[in-house]
């Protein structure tokens, strides 16, 4: 009866689901894009104050952030997902305890990637695909930015419990506090003190710190659950089951970075070979790349605002609201997905020209790399939405094949096979369809899963 009347109590069981998505996934979807306006705003700073190398440069130094992202909702996903399903189920002990050995882990491997990046930068920059013209402004950029990789790890992943911890609010100050930083101090570094590069990395780090900051902050004085300083001591048991429901999440990213350290490599290999040479398809696609994280980012921000009301409505057995959120998410995704395809679609070039100046030739890679890598924008942000979903309820295999889908599975082979009959525009025609295929896949999972939900011996609740 107890454990029923906190569940009645609770707003994540009872209030309208549509304003719950709009009060969890609005600052998910701003902390969200206010990550990616670290990697954008740089971008942009970098390309009118360094140009096209400078883009290259940070384009060959994305794999790393991307990796940091990785560990980060491994451990930030799989302890938010555990906590909301136990704080469903009523075991308020070990969500705590899943929170302190998740918060403790993002904060010592965060330290851990950061000492491999130092100690292997050269290494790992001609791995992402480096070329002697980029090699330097790559050297400046990462050796900078690996001081603030512990911050990123913690904030990123942090800022997942804090949600779940029921402060949404929070979350997002953490992250637009780093962003104002970084969009103050880029200008100022790079043009002020004619820092070039240099500059924009120191920029990324201050912004990193203070975020991280803040997170510390809030688990120290604001949190609402009850959080005892012995719960940070790393436990095997919550730890293993964190890493089961975050390595969907994880997975995804990791398939992230592999595609592009791939896509990096085939683009030098087939641009040397064509009209466009080496620098301009990876100066071209480390600009698209960070367009489509905006996209990306607010498709991902409505998946993680979806997951408190997903995992605590599964946990306590809810199974209608539950149901009823995936259709209120699964709209808004497509929604987003068919804004960014028309602008995608339609206005490349002035996309593009907010990143600085180029040659014809550059830019008329672009404009067709845009039109034909990113053609089924409109359905890309229903997988991650799935992926997400899964996660949450505790199905982590799923979630593990939806995340491999479209990285693993269809794009890596295609982004390999194609060249060699198509030369670099081979690259292009992977995309649209390895995100056809995967958004297949995905959906036609979720639809199942859902009706698996209404039938058997589940007990509907609502």
């Amino acid at each position: 009866m107890d454990h029923q009347k906190k569940v009645t109590d609770n707003p994540l069981a009872m209030e309208q689901t549509g304003k719950l998505i709009a009060r969890f996934a609005i600052p998910a979807i701003i902390s969200m894009l206010v990550s990616s306006l670290y990697n954008i705003v740089d971008q942009i700073f970098i390309g009118q104050g360094v140009g096209m190398l400078g883009n290259a440069a940070t384009n060959i130094a994305f794999p790393v952030s991307i990796i940091c992202t990785a560990t980060a909702l491994l451990l930030g996903i799989g302890s938010a997902s555990n906590f909301n399903l136990a704080s469903g189920e009523g075991d308020n002990e070990r969500a705590a305890g899943i929170a302190g050995t998740g918060l403790t882990m993002l904060g010592l491997c965060g330290i851990f990637i950061a000492v491999i990046v130092i100690a292997f930068l050269n290494p790992l920059l001609h791995l992402f695909g480096v070329t002697p013209e980029v090699l330097p402004f790559a050297q400046d950029y990462t050796s900078i930015t690996a001081f603030g990789i512990p911050f990123l790890v913690l904030t990123t992943g942090g800022n997942h419990l804090i949600r779940a911890d029921r402060s949404p609010a929070y979350s997002m100050t953490c992250m637009l506090a780093g962003a104002i930083t970084n969009t103050i101090l880029d200008p100022l570094f790079i043009f002020g003190f004619s820092w070039g590069i240099q500059g924009a990395a120191a920029a990324t780090v201050i912004g990193q710190v203070l975020s991280g900051i803040m997170v510390i902050v809030y688990f120290a004085k604001f949190r609402n659950m009850e959080f005892p300083l012995k719960r940070l001591k790393p436990r095997a048991e919550y730890l293993k089951a964190i890493v089961s429901l975050g390595m969907a999440s994880c997975i995804n990213q990791i398939a992230m970075a592999i595609v592009q350290i791939t896509m990096n490599n085939t683009l030098r290999y087939y641009g040397a070979d064509s009209a466009y040479g080496m620098d301009i398809p990876l100066a071209c696609v480390g600009v698209i790349s960070k367009v489509n994280m905006v996209f990306m980012s607010i498709c991902i921000g409505i998946s993680q605002g979806c997951q408190p009301i997903w995992g605590f409505n599964y946990g306590a057995k809810l199974y209608g609201r539950v149901k009823d959120t995936y259709k209120k998410a699964f709209r808004a995704a497509f929604t987003v997905g068919v804004c960014f395809f028309i602008c995608f679609q339609f206005f490349p070039r002035q996309i593009v020209s907010i990143f600085g100046t180029g040659s014809e030739e550059y830019f008329h890679f672009a404009e067709r790399y845009f039109k034909i890598f990113m053609l089924m924008t409109f359905i890309n942000g229903v997988q991650p939405m799935c992926s997400g979903f899964f996660t949450s309820i505790g199905k982590a295999r799923l979630g593990i094949v939806v995340s491999l889908t479209r990285q693993v599975i269809f794009l890596l082979p295609l982004i390999i096979i194609f060249p060699l009959f198509l030369g670099i525009d081979g690259v292009m025609y992977a995309g649209p369809i390895a995100d056809t295929a995967a958004a297949i896949v995905a959906v036609s999972l979720a639809v199942r899963e859902l009706k698996l939900l209404f039938t058997g011996d589940v007990v509907k609740l609502s």
